[in-house]
């Protein structure tokens, strides 16, 4: 009987697991996880609400697992991957052999050079890591947060709906600087400054300290900043030590091919961990952090892994709740020359970037709730058409997007 292990037990490698028996895998399969809970969702960890503790949000009841004939190993390491054999062995000295292997290894948080996570020093990442941030964001804390991309200002939003004091400090000359319009990082700057978030751009941190009581960041120019707690969201690096040790290709994250294999056939990896060439962007290597990609993927492998052949074509999207905005990007724009604003109600609003060809090939909005959803799902369909849409209809909220579909 076939017997295909899956490495990484997160929202990719246990979506992974359960399409495999969707599609009629009838074989083994075992999921092995280094974190001692069942599989979550992480995007919970920084969007949650204000008051609430942060519970897992699980994929799946324990229960499914033993239905689908899943075995799940939690609280458990990979230590080596021998390609020559397909095999792996655990830190316990177990070896498990397998037909077909998925590394979903996700990514880690970056910390702060030279500076350990600690009990002023903090990153999230985990639900371990959101439970202890949950106890220390309260109101009268001083928090200082380093970064201001979608992780550091959730962070600074949740932090502010608690009631502490917030200063984010970017190195960069404004926040969201990679990926978001600078119409859209303005808008997300005023609404953070309204609340009251001391932000900081375009400054060079010279040294962290922890102490006792405290954190101390020292910022060139002679700023010293004192918070009850430190947090670090920098990014995330790619968890490819594995890979790289079996000699696996890597290239920003485990190297995949259109159909998520790896430079040696019969490895596969998805999610976080992994770049692929997307021929959307004409074949341009990418890699994604967002939870409906590690979803897609973790489809995609499954089928992959069954020999279905299917390529990568899903259109790269992402979205962040701060405050009562929510902002929602579909798409690549760094190509773009043209950028067309689309005005909707409440002052929300989408822009559409466009190539020299005037083909569309991104739309990134932000207003409140749902306000922009629809119109960048539609816009979505257009990047994934391959659409060169009117311009002068673009920027009219008179006219559907629907139609510009239609046509």
């Amino acid at each position: 009987m076939a017997h295909f292990v899956i490495v990484g037990a997160g929202e990719c490698g246990a979506r992974a697991a359960f399409s495999l028996r969707e599609k009629g895998f009838e074989g083994e399969i075992t999921l092995i996880g280094t974190e001692p809970l069942a599989p979550y969702e992480r995007p919970p960890l920084s969007k949650g609400g204000a008051n609430e503790a942060p519970e897992p949000k699980f994929i799946a009841a324990l229960e499914r697992y033993r239905e689908q004939s899943i075995e799940l190993k939690l609280d458990t390491t990979v230590t080596a991957i021998d390609p020559a054999v397909r095999a792996i062995r655990l830190a316990d000295g177990q070896t498990l052999s397998c037909d077909k292997l998925l590394l979903a290894t996700g990514a880690s948080a970056r910390g702060f050079p030279g500076v350990g996570a600690s009990g002023r020093i903090r990153v999230l990442r985990t639900h371990a890591d959101a439970t202890a941030l949950h106890a220390a964001l309260r109101a009268g804390q001083r928090i200082a947060i380093i970064g201001g991309g979608f992780i550091g200002l959730e962070l600074a939003a949740t932090a502010r709906m608690r009631g502490a004091d917030v200063i984010l400090i970017e190195g960069l000359p404004r926040v969201l600087k990679r990926g978001v319009p600078e119409e859209i990082a303005e808008a997300v700057t005023l609404r953070h400054r309204q609340e009251g978030v001391d932000l900081r751009c375009g400054r060079t941190i010279e040294s962290v300290e922890e102490r006792a009581d405290k954190a101390i960041i020292r910022l060139a120019g002679g700023d010293v900043i004192s918070a009850d707690l430190l947090i670090v969201g920098i990014g995330a690096l790619p968890n490819v030590a594995l890979a790289a040790e079996a000699g696996l290709a890597i290239d920003n994250g485990i190297a995949v091919n259109e159909r998520l294999e790896t430079s040696v056939s019969g490895i596969y990896a998805a999610g976080d961990c992994c770049s692929f060439p997307l021929a959307l962007y004409g074949g341009r290597r990418v890699r994604l952090e967002s939870w409906r990609n590690a979803q897609e993927q973790a489809n995609l492998a499954a089928a992959n892994m069954l020999g279905e052949g299917t390529e990568i074509s899903a259109v790269p999207w992402f979205w962040s709740d701060q405050y009562d905005l929510t902002l929602q990007i579909a798409g690549l724009a760094d190509d773009a020359v043209t950028h067309i604003r689309r005005d909707l109600d409440d002052g929300a609003f989408i822009l559409f970037h466009l190539d020299t060809d005037g083909r569309l090939l991104a739309a990134s909005g932000i207003g409140r709730g749902n306000t922009v959803a629809r119109d960048i799902r539609l816009a979505e369909m257009l990047i994934a058409a391959r659409a060169h849409p009117d311009r002068t209809a673009l920027a009219a909220s008179s006219v559907k997007l629907k139609s510009l579909l239609a046509a």
